[in-house]
């Protein structure tokens, strides 16, 4: 593959240019932690064979213009492929890949540490002892939401979702559930009960999203589903940003009509909406849901794996089309 030019758009961990360069492919890495301009990324397309892209690098028609006949797969350093039009990749022969499965577990660890820091308002607690703030115990000082024995709903029960389920047993939460079809599996093994969407609102106490990103889904959780939520309730989106109408999240919090908030993803990430770092109420993280050593070096593993794969003919680990 000594010919075989691959555009790796970000750093990454080393594991996948290792596989790559082994097999004899060029690798062109954008060494930087920031995403590329529009106009480098289109330029830096022109004559590869596979291009490692992320969740910020728009792949639409104009994309694969750039990158010519050539280009034979699209590996996305992600799960999700909402950043990828996949009819125009399926129209030019290009094939698409994600990576399924491996950070389910450090992206559910990373929805209960915001709805531990959000039920216990841990950020503004360090924040008041930083600050020198503090000034003892007191009976009724940020008092929150105590998890044994409270509702935790599921907008989404797939891998992340199921995962969540699990380690909320452990708590002695009662678990409800909104997904496309039942699970017997997620059933049995935490007594979760699969509802309609009204029903998971009115009733959870801590509401974590894990659907993912589709046009219907947009502004899924608006104004009117935060309206029907408990006013003691916590809102988690370690899914995708658009999925919740930010703004309308904003006024909710600032009205009373939820009680706090734990984002790991944005509507127009990496920008936040006007309003949302000045809620106390809010723990807000940089997209940290996969970011564990061990993930993101099996993450980078698996994108060049699939490249090399459609690279040789053979069909890819993980194909999304």
């Amino acid at each position: 593959m000594s010919e075989q030019r691959v555009l790796i758009t970000r750093r990454t961990p080393p594991p996948g240019v290792e596989l790559l360069r082994a097999a004899g492919c060029t690798v062109d890495q954008l060494d930087q932690v920031e995403p590329p301009t529009r106009e480098e990324f289109l330029r830096r397309l022109g004559g590869v064979a596979g291009a490692i892209t992320m969740l910020s690098d728009r792949v639409d028609a104009e994309a694969l213009d750039a990158a010519g006949p050539q280009l034979k797969v699209v590996a996305n350093f992600a799960v999700g492929y909402d950043n990828v039009d996949l009819a125009a990749c399926r129209e030019r022969g290009v094939r698409v890949t994600n990576t399924p499965g491996v950070l389910t577990d450090a992206t559910a660890d990373l929805a209960w540490t915001l709805i531990l820091a959000a039920a216990r308002h841990v950020v503004a607690g360090d924040r008041l002892v930083r600050d020198g703030q503090w000034r003892g115990w007191a009976p009724t000082q940020l008092l929150g939401l105590q998890l044994a024995g409270s509702t935790l709903g599921l907008l989404g029960a797939g891998r992340i979702g199921s995962a969540v389920a699990r380690r909320a047993v452990g708590f002695g939460m009662r678990i409800l559930y909104v997904d496309q079809q039942s699970s017997a599996d997620l059933e049995r093994a935490t007594g979760a009960k699969r509802v309609e969407l009204e029903e998971l609102l009115a009733e959870s106490d801590v509401l974590s999203l894990h659907i993912p990103m589709a046009p219907e889904h947009r502004h899924l959780i608006g104004a009117a589903q935060l309206a029907a939520m408990k006013p003691t309730a916590i809102l988690i989106n370690t899914a995708r940003g658009p999925i919740v109408d930010e703004a309308a999240l904003v006024q909710a919090l600032r009205a009373g009509r939820i009680a706090a908030a734990g984002f790991d993803v944005y509507e127009k990430e990496p920008q936040l909406s006007p309003g949302l770092t000045e809620l106390p109420s809010v723990v807000l993280l940089p997209h940290l849901g996969s970011a564990t050593t061990a993930t993101r070096q099996r993450m980078s593993q698996m994108t060049a794996e699939n490249v090399l794969a459609v690279l040789a003919g053979r069909e890819p680990p993980n194909p999304v089309a």
